[in-house]
């Protein structure tokens, strides 16, 4: 069961970086203060997706269901230690 929960927090790490890297080059296309902002200051990238969100939406909302499967795995691999220790 731990195993499980592993593979869907990395499965779902990788995702969240790749549709990082995603806005973060829709993020220099549009300028390159924008991306260097987005890159270096802490909230930046969120201004910058709110203020180009046709351009972001995508990227944006599955790194959210990533974030969700990252909870989900981390929540599986607790209650798996949990559960073998308790045996």
């Amino acid at each position: 069961m731990a195993m499980l929960g592993m593979a869907l927090s990395v499965v779902a790490g990788i995702g969240m970086l790749i549709f990082g890297i995603q806005i973060l080059i829709t993020a220099f296309k549009t300028s390159i203060g924008w991306g260097l902002a987005s890159l270096l200051l802490p909230f930046a990238v969120f201004v910058f997706i709110a203020k180009n969100w046709q351009a972001t939406k995508t990227p944006f909302l599955r790194s959210l269901i990533a974030f969700a499967v990252g909870l989900v795995g981390s929540a599986i691999s607790v209650y798996g230690a949990m559960s073998g220790v308790a045996h």
